[in-house]
């Protein structure tokens, strides 16, 4: 009797399940991105523009909310989008990453 026997020695065809992964966004989608920074004069139209640069358009002020923190020294920015790629998305959170006045973002 062998020792291998039951076990996955990773010979063989790929387990179907794997070869078959669906994405785990279907694009296009509506999707929403949380921006936070500091409190201060124009945070969310500079997001608003931000997003309107990475995204090359229009980014409607109703697609946007805002949320002071407890004590109102920061704020976050929602930003609801249509994307058309896991590149795009990813594309997104690189230039988010690279803007000093973004703190962090989800």
């Amino acid at each position: 009797m062998s020792g291998d026997q039951g076990q996955d020695t990773g010979a063989g065809p790929p387990e179907p399940e794997a070869a078959e992964r669906k994405p785990l966004i279907d694009y296009p989608t509506t999707y929403t991105f949380k921006v936070m920074g500091k409190q201060e004069h124009g945070f969310r139209e500079y997001v608003r523009g931000l997003f309107h640069r990475i995204m090359g358009q229009e980014i409607s002020p109703d697609s946007m909310s805002e949320q002071a923190s407890r004590g109102e020294k920061y704020v976050s920015v929602s930003v609801t989008v249509v994307l058309l790629s896991e590149e795009q998305r990813r594309h997104v959170y690189t230039e988010l990453h690279k803007e000093r006045r973004i703190l962090y973002y989800l």
